[in-house]
């Protein structure tokens, strides 16, 4: 880690909430890394659970940060605020790191100086056991927003970036409470490429019973990040005509599943929506 006082290149930002039963793992893999110039930042949510305690363990190694539970969104946007890297880097604190995460991403930017945010493959592993990701979650490299808009391909956890990208297509969108990452790499990636290390640096770990991501609905979420990249007016001809295709089909699958479960004016709703951008 960075010496006490130095600016260390790479802030990790590390938000947490009622995970203590994974939580030291994702801590050791981050103090295990090959690479010694970065600082830990831990934002402790508002956890109820014995997180104090694990971070405790810590004391003199990492940064930690407790605030009122507000959201994932809000936990990161704190520990970006807090930190004072040129470089950033995220960590869920259900996933680990591969020792030479940091190492390879950082010298990626040493490499290309005009690259502002990369990220590296993942190892997938649910329930205990590692799956091969489908074909629609491979993660292109590049201009990624037309294939991003049909679900996410940047993961948290996989992504360094440059501090300055953050000031310039804003933070995590704090009302949201899902699809936040899937909103900001929207953001991203209509502005600049998003580049590959395809070699493994996170094993992104699924399938427990408190992932946001599980659960009907998360469409909605999905479809107010489109309406408002569709509505801040910066898209070609072509990235409006495909996000405004998903959009559309989004807002059907919706409001389908809205119907079955006797929701018929928040389904309404929806199908206006679509037709406003027809």
């Amino acid at each position: 880690m960075a010496e006490t006082g130095s600016a260390p290149q790479v802030a990790v930002i590390l938000p947490t909430y009622n995970r203590a039963w994974c939580l030291a793992e994702a801590v050791e893999s981050v103090l295990a890394q090959r690479f010694g110039d970065f600082e830990l930042i831990v934002v402790d949510d508002g956890s109820t659970d014995d997180t104090p305690a694990v971070l405790s363990r810590y004391e003199g190694r990492i940064r930690t940060i407790r605030q009122e539970n507000r959201g994932v969104s809000a936990a990161r946007n704190r520990g970006i605020a807090a930190s004072r890297s040129p470089l950033l880097a995220f960590l869920d604190s259900d996933d680990l790191w591969l020792p030479g995460k940091l190492a390879r991403q950082a010298a990626f930017f040493d490499e290309h100086p005009e690259a502002v945010i990369c990220q590296t493959g993942e190892i997938w592993v649910r329930n205990g056991r590692r799956v091969n990701p489908g074909l629609r979650h491979r993660k292109p490299s590049g201009w990624i927003f037309e294939p991003s808009l049909e679900l996410c391909l940047v993961s948290p956890s996989a992504v360094m970036a440059r501090r300055g990208l953050f000031a310039e297509v804003g933070l995590f969108d704090e009302t949201l409470p899902a699809c936040e990452d899937y909103d900001l790499w929207l953001r991203v990636s209509l502005r600049h490429p998003v580049f590959l290390l395809p070699e493994p640096g996170v094993v992104k770990r699924g399938g427990h019973a408190d992932q946001l991501s599980r659960g009907w609905g998360l469409d909605r979420h999905r479809v107010r990040a489109i309406e408002k990249i569709l509505r801040a007016g910066r898209l070609t001809p072509g990235q409006r005509a495909a996000a405004v295709r998903v959009l559309q089909r989004k807002c059907r699958i919706y409001a389908e599943g809205c119907r079955k479960r006797g929701r018929p004016e928040e389904a309404e709703a929806y199908e206006r929506l679509a037709r406003r951008f027809g």
